[in-house]
């Protein structure tokens, strides 16, 4: 097996926050949502674990403003077989409907660090697209993945069974994955990297040489990651403050005024910052 080390920080404990997640309190009240992390040596490739179980008497619809990150989610719905697919990054709010009584474990990578485990072709290929089978993507798999993560009660089972099967794929060590989810990290993490050509420069990198690499590993531009945060900031205020000044947010995430804030907001959340309340 190859090795899976890659000189990025590793997590102690999986994120908590619930950016993206539009209703995120009605979520909780429909539906199990659990996080957790991969066993030690995949964690610098994978974010976390997502585990989601319901038992419902009327349907919900559960909406999230995707990350710029490429999910594989195994799934068991109401009236269907069971079965697995590949998610590339989300352009557009993400909707599912939650009826019966159902399961779903995800994998949601870092952006960047799904490319070891599918390298051969550009991760921007599946942008936008929700792939099945999984060998469309990575070739033979285990025969009994899905049962080994779908059928166990104990999701720490479930866990166990999703670092197996990630395992089972070899990923490739890659040090232009590693400096792509670095960079990526940063722009999530560093609220003053507002423009891609300071950011290229920062990186004594050219603009072009930075957009190439995200198409490549992240799977869509720097711009894009950098409008997406700030839409997961303005989404958090919407749901966590009673009282927002929306001008404040604006010149807080690098708007240039309180009206490009509105019009990036409802395009992607569907209604505008002013008129948002959690469904």
């Amino acid at each position: 097996m190859a090795d899976v080390s890659a000189p990025a920080s590793v997590p102690s404990a999986p994120r908590r926050d619930t950016k993206g997640i539009v209703d995120a309190a009605g979520l909780f009240d429909h539906a199990r949502f659990r996080r957790h992390l991969a066993t030690p040596v995949l964690r610098p490739y994978v974010e976390q674990y997502w585990l989601i179980d319901w038992d419902l008497s009327q349907p919900y619809a559960s909406h999230v403003v995707p990350h710029p990150s490429v999910n594989v989610v195994f799934q068991d719905l109401p009236g269907q077989e069971p079965f697995a697919e590949v998610a590339g990054i989300g352009l557009d709010l993400f909707t599912q409907k939650l009826e019966g009584r159902g399961r779903v474990c995800g994998v949601k990578f870092r952006p960047g660090g799904f490319r070891p485990f599918a390298p051969s072709a550009p991760v921007s290929a599946r942008t936008g697209r929700r792939l099945l089978p999984l060998e469309e993507v990575f070739g033979a798999i285990p025969e009994n993945a899905l049962e080994a993560v779908l059928t166990p009660e104990n999701e720490q089972a479930r866990v166990a069974a999703l670092d197996a099967f990630l395992l089972s794929l070899d990923p490739t060590p890659d040090p232009q994955a590693d400096l792509a989810m670095a960079l990526a990290e940063r722009i999530r993490t560093d609220r003053g990297i507002r423009r891609v050509s300071e950011f290229a420069q920062s990186q004594d990198m050219s603009v072009r040489t930075l957009q190439r690499l995200f198409s490549t590993y992240v799977g869509v531009g720097p711009k894009w990651v950098i409008l997406r945060h700030r839409i997961h900031e303005a989404l958090e205020h919407a749901e966590t403050d009673e009282d927002v000044d929306w001008a404040n947010v604006a010149h807080a995430l690098g708007y240039a005024d309180q009206a490009h804030l509105v019009r990036d907001f409802t395009a992607t959340v569907g209604v505008p910052p002013t008129a948002y309340a959690p469904r």
